[in-house]
């Protein structure tokens, strides 16, 4: 209930509203706030998706053909060299010169091992020709600059590294063309040579891939095969890559080795003797152009279609960058949220054993009367449960509804009650923190309790919740806020994380004296206190937060009284949920800013400072914006693989939880059937949360203002089990 709009502005806008009726209703646009999110989960999507294309997850295809009968490949092709020349309709074939070996290198370029092969060459003072494939050139586009730059020739291996004999014109088409836009864009040229993937010697050319070759040539290619083959993606050893890669007596050759698709050691190895060994024996190591004296296979690209390629490889670049940093950061999140899970167990366990010990007190029973604050702002439906509900109480209070400009009538429905210990106190609409102000200052007894106006209290809730302050180091106490309307999915959910979330939060704040929030709902404070730190705030949405800290800093504890509940109307539509949640994130954003001079003072309040306030950002503000990731890489894994090991993983977190939900629970002595939605809860509520996060974030760094939206009550949260609606006069309990 943060700052609204006066029953005056209220009466203004709808006669001005009346005025208007006539003129045509402006166009609606997305607010910018709503259309920042979206716009960076559709980036962030693209991005995986591109890292996916890039990296053979996304259109690869791994399939290769059998061999097939070669009667209609021309035997000039079958019995000639591994240059193939079909451009034109021509076909010819070239063999290499003797004493000239061309050393080609599939499948790369590869960051461990392609620098490897290329410091090699260049100790040797030869030359080669490197079969890129895009996916590859795409990621490492600074090596294919210095493959040209040192002098060798590139050729196409296609884009993603499919047997062309199963892929139509089309896709060929589309695998060449991105081919050469990933070398455009890394070193500024296309090339003419291609090597079509699980290709061998011309010998082996069958009807299947003869069709390809021509169709490629017609494109304006020259295919390249192979005269030996090392074989060494096999890793046979150095020796025998070696035996297999020399062509007999003084034959030319063109050689087929691999500097990238696995562990390419005895590659390198054996590259280091092969071509001292042969330079011995009076061998030349070339591109192929110009060990056939022909022109270079390079040709320049300039203008639009170098600016197409470097944009490629930017975005690829981006994407790698993004995507990387996003898993970094994942695993470190997943970890501490491991470890927070771990923490919170254990300290909740020592938190209960502690309060739960027979003879535990906080201090001398507290039985002085406190002052119960409602503040309320149209809660017509709610007002009436709420203050019966506190007549109920089996500690002495007296009641201010203080009535922040309601135009329901509120204020009426309680006077009308005629209830005695109650008061009312009118005001203009101000805000809540206002209105807790006023009541405050008309409270009469040193003990204040502040609740919601749409929250019912059980008979021992007041009295639970105040005797901690028999410490009298206790400044504040945070009650344990319920879920009242739990029956629907929303609300379930909302119960899950009420339970779960917020009170096994807070068993573990309190033993790390650091608690950042007591609850609007439930929650009580020392006269002194408050006057110490200023009062309510309205520095931020979030003054329940705003307090909470700067009691802290003032060095007060404050604790969790486990057995003093509140049951109250959570939101039970999305759109409600998610203004709530939004002004919670916001509001909370805005008190760790107003208090981050905590983390550099002495004394209480640089220990919260040090401790609390990085607790309080990580976990409730970076955590839980990349917590939805478990779910995108999620589907992600699903969809591109690896399945089973993504399906593990994701349980893993989720069995995680469940215990954590479990206990929770237990220590609340919940029923456990509404935990049959968490999963589903897993899946679709941390989703808004995500939303709704990144909605405040862009918010806070936009410098746009949030307003209070307030929410539609019900009035559906009634007595909890067991507490009669209402008791005779006689039977309360008067304010001694």
């Amino acid at each position: 209930m943060a700052s609204r709009t006066s029953r005056r502005a209220t009466r203004n806008t709808r006669n001005t509203g009346r005025s208007r009726r006539s003129a045509p209703r402006p166009r609606r646009r997305l607010p910018l706030r709503q259309l920042l999110p979206s716009l960076v989960l559709l980036a962030l999507m693209a991005m995986l998706m591109l890292r996916g294309y890039v990296h053979n997850e996304i259109l690869a295809d791994h399939r290769v053909q059998s061999p097939a009968s070669a009667d209609q490949v021309p035997k000039e092709i079958l019995e000639g060299g591994p240059v193939i020349d079909t451009r034109g309709g021509q076909t010819a074939s070239l063999d290499m010169p003797d004493r000239e070996l061309v050393l080609t290198f599939d499948d790369g370029p590869d960051p461990k091992w392609t620098p490897k092969v290329l410091d090699v060459l260049k100790k040797h003072d030869a030359h080669a020709v490197f079969f890129i494939t895009g996916t590859m050139a795409s990621r490492y586009p600074e090596l294919v600059r210095r493959m040209v730059d040192e002098g060798h020739e590139i050729g196409l291996h296609t884009f993603n590294h499919p047997d062309l004999s199963y892929q139509s014109k089309k896709r060929i088409d589309w695998e060449l063309s991105q081919n050469q836009l990933a070398l455009a864009g890394a070193a500024g040229i296309r090339t003419s040579l291609f090597r079509p993937p699980y290709s061998s010697f011309a010998a082996v050319m069958d009807n299947k891939s003869w069709p390809v070759t021509e169709y490629i040539g017609s494109r304006g290619y020259i295919t390249v095969v192979n005269n030996t083959d090392s074989e060494d993606w096999q890793r046979p050893g150095v020796d025998e890559i070696i035996r297999r890669a020399t062509p007999k007596g003084d034959d030319g050759a063109i050689v087929l080795m691999h500097d990238s698709g696995g562990d390419r050691s005895q590659t390198v190895a054996a590259l280091d003797r092969f071509i001292g060994q042969l330079q011995d024996r009076g061998y030349e190591f070339d591109t192929l152009t110009a060990a056939l004296k022909a022109p270079s296979a390079h040709t320049a690209v300039v203008g639009t279609e170098r600016w197409k390629g470097q944009a490629w490889v930017y975005a690829v670049q981006a994407s790698e960058h993004i995507t990387d940093t996003l898993v970094v950061g994942l695993a470190v999140i997943g970890a501490l949220v491991i470890a927070r899970f771990g923490l919170m167990l254990l300290l909740s366990v020592l938190h209960a054993r502690k309060v739960r010990r027979k003879n535990f007190r906080w201090g001398p029973p507290v039985t002085e009367p406190v002052s119960v604050l409602v503040p309320a702002y149209n809660e017509a439906k709610c007002i009436e449960q709420t203050v019966r509900s506190l007549m109920e109480s089996d500690h002495p209070i007296e009641v201010i509804v203080v009535d922040d400009g309601s135009s329901d009538g509120t204020a009426r429905i309680v006077e009308n009650l005629g209830l005695p210990n109650v008061r009312v106190v009118r005001q203009l609409n101000a805000g809540k923190p206002a209105a807790l102000n006023r009541g405050v200052a008309n409270a009469r007894y040193n003990i204040i309790v502040m609740m919601d106006g749409d929250t019912v209290f059980e008979p021992s809730t007041v009295r639970e919740l105040v005797q901690p302050f028999g410490d009298a180091r206790v400044g504040a106490v945070a009650g344990n806020a319920k879920v009242g309307n739990r029956d629907r999915l929303i609300g379930a959910w909302q119960h899950i994380e009420y339970v779960m979330g917020f009170n096994l939060d807070r068993r573990m704040y309190d033993m790390l004296r650091c608690m950042p929030t007591i609850p609007g709902a439930i929650g009580a404070f020392r006269r002194s206190a408050l006057k110490r730190v200023g009062g309510m705030s309205d520095d931020t949405l979030a003054e329940d937060t705003d307090i909470t800290m700067a009691m802290h800093r003032d060095g007060w504890r404050v604790v969790y009284a486990e057995n003093a509940r509140a049951w109250t109307e959570a939101p039970e539509s999305v759109q409600q949920l998610w203004s709530q949640r939004y002004r919670w994130s916001y509001g909370t954003m805005q008190a760790i800013w107003k208090h981050r001079r905590a983390v550099i003072e002495r004394g209480p309040s640089g220990r919260f400072g040090r401790v609390g306030l990085p607790l309080v950002s990580l976990f409730m503000v970076l955590a839980p914006l990349l917590a939805p990731l478990i779910d995108v890489f999620l589907l992600y894994g699903l969809v591109f693989g690896p399945t089973e090991k993504t399906i593990v993983a994701w349980l893993g977190v989720l069995a995680i939880q469940v215990v954590c939900a479990a206990y929770a629970f237990r220590l609340d002595k919940e029923p456990m059937t509404h935990l049959i939605s968490l999963p589903l809860q897993q899946i679709l509520y941390r989703q808004l949360m995500y939303v709704v996060l990144l909605q405040s974030w862009i918010t806070a760094l936009t410098g746009g203002r949030l307003r209070w939206q307030k929410l539609r009550r019900t009035g559906a949260v009634g007595m909890p089990g067991g507490v009669p609606q209402q008791a005779p006069a006689q039977e309360r309990r008067p304010v001694g």
